[in-house]
């Protein structure tokens, strides 16, 4: 066995590789240039321009479906203005922050610790009144005179988490700085969730909105063809991949991060049998692939109601082979529920979740009339059993299920 793999080993690193640059089709690559988001760049720009100054510009909130070029393009313009400020020795700072992490913003303290992190300063990880922690952040950022860009990705999940607060101390701060001036920059994947602030802490916020519509098929054919330029060698790419994998990424609501990733995988697929360039089927692989990821992506991003519903729903599903209905799925989820933190909801409202389950298309419900008895419904599991072990076990961590 180990001369085996040593061999493969030895295989691998003599064959010529498919890619590259493969670091170009990676989600934190910045491109030299956003390809269709030109208006977008303009409006950050324009926005973002007085901290050229170091004079404070308008909060921004960053409106659009995954993989319409938010993120890309915000930390693309960031970039520009960071290149010029050490350029001209003008004192900015930018810090990027994934409100998605856990640890990392899941709470108001863990952000600011983040943050003071980042300024050099360092704070204890719990046990400090979060006023104290406020004074910590507001002597580090006074410290020296500079202006600080904060990009919050994704800050719909940290109000959903720490709540909105957050929001207006971060901006009250700012009417006590005299040395040093804070920006924000809220990217949100969500259109609705700047509704459900406090009006008074929408008001201080003092935002500009700029909005990012989806790519179509033609628009993504010359977004990958320009990365495939960059991450492959000229013969790799087989004829109609690109068309083929942006038309799968135009199905998906125009999402190029999708359309990307897919490529890549691709890529993966086809050097992993030995292939020098990536054909249509190695991107049929590489759909299947993502599909089983995807799956987990939604449960993951599920509100933790709907993560209890479905993972009682899973279970019974392992437990029985006949039919599946509301109400049983009601019975083990409030016996579930008694062992987390939640309250249980109302049997109509989880009949509501596994509707939006079944929407997902992760479960499936069949109306079933019973005569003068009515009508119910019959609930079965649409993925895999190997994909459902999976969702089980990464709804135990995310809930702290035993």
């Amino acid at each position: 066995m180990e001369k085996e793999l040593m061999s493969f080993f030895e295989k691998f690193i003599r064959s010529p590789s498919i890619f590259l640059n493969k670091t170009t089709l990676l989600s934190n690559y910045i491109p030299h240039s956003i390809p269709h988001r030109t208006d977008q760049v303009q409006q950050l720009a324009s926005i973002l321009a007085p901290t050229l100054k170091l004079e404070r510009p308008s909060n921004i909130f960053v409106y659009g479906k995954t993989g319409t070029g938010k993120t890309v393009t915000v930390n693309f313009v960031v970039k520009q203005i960071t290149d010029l400020s050490v350029q001209r020795s003008i004192p900015i700072r930018v810090f990027y922050v994934n409100c998605r992490l856990k640890k990392v913003a899941d709470t108001e303290y863990r952000l600011l610790t983040q943050l003071i992190q980042e300024l050099g300063k360092s704070v204890p990880i719990t046990g400090l009144p979060t006023d104290e922690v406020y004074k910590i952040f507001f002597d580090a950022v006074e410290g020296e005179k500079q202006s600080l860009i904060i990009i919050l990705d994704e800050i719909d999940q940290l109000i959903k988490k720490a709540g909105d607060s957050i929001l207006y101390n971060l901006t009250r701060i700012n009417t006590e700085l005299k040395n040093s001036r804070i920006s924000m920059i809220g990217i949100s994947n969500d259109i609705t969730f700047i509704n459900d602030i406090d009006p008074r802490i929408k008001s201080s916020l003092s935002e500009e909105e700029v909005i990012f519509p989806p790519y179509n098929a033609l628009q993504l054919q010359q977004i990958l063809s320009e990365r495939a330029a960059l991450a492959f060698r000229k013969e790799a790419v087989g004829e109609g991949l690109i068309e083929k994998c942006a038309a799968y990424a135009a199905r998906e609501h125009g999402d190029a991060r999708r359309a990307i990733d897919l490529l890549r995988i691709a890529a993966e697929v086809a050097e992993r049998q030995g292939k020098s360039r990536i054909a249509v089927e190695d991107l049929d692989q590489a759909e299947e692939k993502m599909e089983r990821d995807r799956v987990l992506d939604i449960v993951k991003a599920q509100p933790r109601q709907s993560q209890l519903t479905l993972y009682a729903l899973l279970q019974l599903s392992r437990q029985r082979k006949d039919a599946i209905y509301t109400g049983d799925v009601y019975h083990l989820y409030k016996q579930l529920s008694a062992s987390t933190d939640l309250r249980p909801l109302t049997q109509r409202r989880i009949s509501d979740i596994i509707s939006e389950l079944d929407m997902l298309g992760i479960i499936a419900v069949r109306v079933i009339s019973k005569g003068r008895y009515g009508k119910t419904r019959e609930i079965s599991v649409s993925i895999s059993e190997e994909m459902q072990a999976k969702v089980q076990a990464l709804l135990r961590q995310e809930m702290d299920i035993p």
